[in-house]
């Protein structure tokens, strides 16, 4: 799927608002049928612009631990070496997001732990481990904020 319309652009913004929302209150907010609305939200599933749902956790509870951000320099850039590594990251539930950079490095990670200690052993199981990583420049988080 090419650029996104005006419709699926709507679409698209009312489910980062909110995943859950149903197709009837989708249809209504953007202007449209039912069943128009749940083939555009099936065809932008199946072309992957929308790529999964997920529940945000709250970090409130102070036993969750802290965030780390974490700037990853891999050996190359190539489709290949993207791939690997974004598939490498997706099977540890430490990793809560990333983000592909232009300029100085090539990924910014944000890490939920729970100690320095974890960091240390995850730092040294899986991310030194991860394909192609060449260099890891991890920051901790003294306070955050998220908006809504």
């Amino acid at each position: 799927m090419g650029a996104l319309d005006a419709i699926n652009r709507r679409i698209v913004n009312q489910l980062r608002l909110n995943a859950r929302i149903t197709n009837n209150a989708l249809a209504r907010e953007v202007g449209m049928s039912e069943s128009a609305c749940l083939r555009r939200v099936k065809l932008l599933e199946r072309s992957g612009v929308i790529q999964g749902y997920t529940a945000i956790i709250s970090g409130s509870d102070p036993d969750d631990g802290t965030v780390a951000i974490v700037q990853v320099e891999l050996e190359r850039q190539t489709e290949e070496f993207l791939a690997r590594f974004e598939a490498a990251m997706r099977k540890h539930a430490e990793i809560r997001a990333w983000y592909l950079l232009t300029g100085a490095g090539d990924y910014l990670l944000r890490l939920q732990i729970s100690s320095m200690e974890d960091y240390a052993k995850f730092h040294r199981d899986v991310l030194s481990r991860l394909p192609g990583v060449t260099r890891i420049t991890s920051s901790f988080a003294m306070r955050s904020h998220r908006k809504a």
